[in-house]
């Protein structure tokens, strides 16, 4: 029995957000590979060009956490349209950039419009859908999530081997325009839901505290690691700051700039925690692989981001299937799959070393993507069961702030793991197997989270609860 069409109207604004939210996704790590050429271009060290990534990281901690209340203020639609008209002003500007000193400035100004357009996307699909539309249309949309950090050090590669870094940011040009144009006719007008008076002491202690974790896990390298002062007191200061709002939330309730109530609801927790280690399992692998593939098999970038196309692959072809089994089993077993062909596919470059064969290893990237985008879609879906229609927004900040982290934790942990088994006796082969062998043990732990995910019962409910809220708010409209 053949599914039933989806809404018109969810469908035009789910493609609408994401014309404009791929470009957001991809230029987190388009410009990865481009730092070498910066630097020697703007003629500065790789320290002071480090900052053209870090700014951008930090710009998008410090607005996460105040899109809630932005939307709330002048409605969804006006915000991405202001949201993705910034982040295209930041990109036109970093390509004209003069000097180091200017490029990282004009990459804060995409990162704060980027900021708001990554959880406002899921936002604005949750509230225009309901039931099973959710999985299907989340299919698509986290699909990028999965698939941007894998292509874009491929992209920024094939740009840099043809034209100028500039190209890296204009080529955003292009989609921006057709983003806003899109957003212009196709998302619905919307009110502002009330002056929603601004938490100014949660935002004082939640933007620095993302900001200072964010800063201190970028600053973990070496033998050092964690034992450097730029890494202990960001991360000493960040890890006081977020205490203190949860304890101000939690008091605060639905008055927070982050109503962490949310998290009581089981779906949302669970969905939390597992993005959470998604991405230090996501991110955390593409540190590795790269190098893996520079290190040890004498690759170039270029080189080393084609060999990871498998990857993007295999995430791609997982979308219908990840939807069609949400639907004959629950998104717990799907969760639990997902992870499962993430440990499989890693279990091959725990035990490879410089002569391992090139196609079994690509093969395992196939089976990791596959799984990967198997566990983005119901997890993305999951985390908005049974909630309020006001509650949405929050739990799309929760989420995308535990990815965020999330992601920035796997990098930091890998990047001291690899450094510090290196030693005298330990071949450098040696020394990536152990780090992979620990983002094994991230998706081992995943694999056992996922059975906190409600099942097939639990999720039904919370659509049907969905549902007549939906009919509800449509007939007070």
């Amino acid at each position: 029995m053949s599914a039933p069409p989806l809404d018109r109207n969810a469908v035009r604004i789910a493609a609408t957000v994401l014309v404009g939210g791929v470009t957001v996704i991809l230029d987190s790590t388009i410009v990865s590979v481009a730092l070498h050429e910066l630097s020697t271009d703007l003629d500065t060290d790789v320290s002071t060009i480090q900052w053209v990534s870090t700014g951008y990281l930090l710009a998008l901690g410090t607005v996460i956490p105040m899109v809630g209340w932005l939307q709330s203020r002048v409605g969804a639609k006006r915000l991405w349209m202001g949201s993705l008209a910034l982040f295209f002003l930041g990109s036109v500007l970093c390509s004209a950039a003069w000097d180091v000193s200017s490029l990282i400035a004009f990459r804060v100004v995409q990162g704060v419009g980027g900021g708001a357009m990554i959880p406002l996307m899921t936002t604005m699909i949750m509230q225009a859908t309901r039931g099973p539309d959710r999985a299907r249309l989340m299919s698509v949309v986290a699909m990028p999530a999965a698939v941007c950090p894998i292509i874009g050090p491929v992209i920024g590669g094939l740009i840099l081997g043809a034209a100028s870094w500039r190209w890296l940011f204009l080529v955003n040009v292009p989609l921006c325009v057709l983003g806003l144009l899109l957003a212009w006719r196709m998302i619905p007008n919307d009110k502002p839901s009330g002056r929603v008076r601004l938490d100014v002491t949660g935002l004082v202690l939640l933007s620095p505290a993302l900001v200072a974790l964010l800063w201190g896990l970028s600053n973990v390298s070496g033998e050092n690691g964690f034992a450097q002062v730029d890494v202990v007191v960001p991360l000493v200061a960040g890890a006081l700051l977020l205490g203190g709002f949860v304890a101000w939330a939690l008091r605060r309730k639905g008055a927070a700039l982050v109503d962490l109530d949310v998290l009581r609801s089981r779906p949302t927790w669970s969905a939390t925690v597992l993005l959470f280690l998604s991405g230090a399992s996501l991110y955390g692998a593409m540190l590795l692989l790269p190098l893996y593939w520079q290190e040890l098999r004498g690759e170039d970038a270029l080189g080393a981001g084609l060999l990871l196309i498998p990857q993007g692959v295999g995430s791609l072809l997982s979308r219908t299937v990840a939807v069609r089994l949400m639907e004959r089993i629950s998104a717990r077993g799907v969760s639990i799959l997902g992870f499962v062909l993430v440990g499989v596919g890693t279990v091959p470059f725990a035990f490879a070393d410089s002569r391992t064969a090139i196609w079994t290893l690509m093969a395992a990237l196939f089976v990791r993507g596959l799984g990967l985008g198997m566990a983005m879609i119901p997890l993305m879906t999951v985390a908005f069961v049974g909630l309020e229609h006001e509650q949405v927004p929050h739990a799309s900040i929760v989420t995308r702030v535990a990815q965020q982290v999330g992601g920035s934790v796997g990098v930091a942990l890998l990047a001291v793991i690899l450094a510090t088994s290196t030693s005298g006796t330990t071949s450098r082969a040696d020394a990536f197997d152990h780090a992979f062998w620990w983002t094994l043990g991230f998706t081992g732990v995943a694999v056992l989270l996922s059975f906190a995910l409600p099942g097939r019962d639990a999720v039904g409910s919370g659509r049907a609860h969905g549902d007549r809220l939906m009919q509800r708010v449509g007939e007070k409209v």
